[in-house]
């Protein structure tokens, strides 16, 4: 990703935070390096902390997105990531493969292959953010 910014001439801040004592310091870090927009990762404090979360980046007023359907729900600008419920099912054929008696070591990596878009208008609005219609009309869900 640190690559990937520099050829984009973006400068890319990686704040750590590995559970809910840490994100005021967080908060505060993005304010003083001005950040433009915030990445929350997939660990599961996140998950654990999502409304907090969306709170924080409302307050904050940093546009935010998370893999974690529920951050757009709660609030958050956008969520983009896999179909929890599809890996899960995945999990669960694997599961009863290696219980049928085929090795895991004999069975594919598989990765997601269904990802879902949710958009939250509220909070774009609320931000001064115009997300374009193609965006929108792309999504799998649009929060009113």
């Amino acid at each position: 990703m640190l690559s990937a910014a520099r050829r984009l001439g973006l400068e890319l801040h990686v704040l750590n935070a590995s559970s809910e004592r840490d994100f005021d310091a967080v908060f505060a870090n993005l304010n003083r390096a001005s950040a433009a927009g915030l990445v929350i990762g997939a660990g599961s404090a996140f998950l654990l902390n999502i409304e907090q979360l969306a709170a924080l980046t409302l307050r904050h007023r940093v546009p935010a997105i998370s893999v974690w359907r529920n951050f757009a729900v709660a609030g958050g600008l956008m969520s983009y990531g896999p179909i929890f419920g599809e890996s899960y099912r995945l999990a669960g054929i694997y599961t009863g493969r290696i219980l049928k008696g085929e090795r895991p070591a004999n069975l594919p990596v598989q990765q997601a292959s269904k990802f879902e878009l949710q958009l939250n208008q509220k909070t774009a609005k609320s931000l001064g953010i115009t997300i374009p219609l193609s965006l929108l009309g792309r999504a799998d869900e649009v929060i009113e």
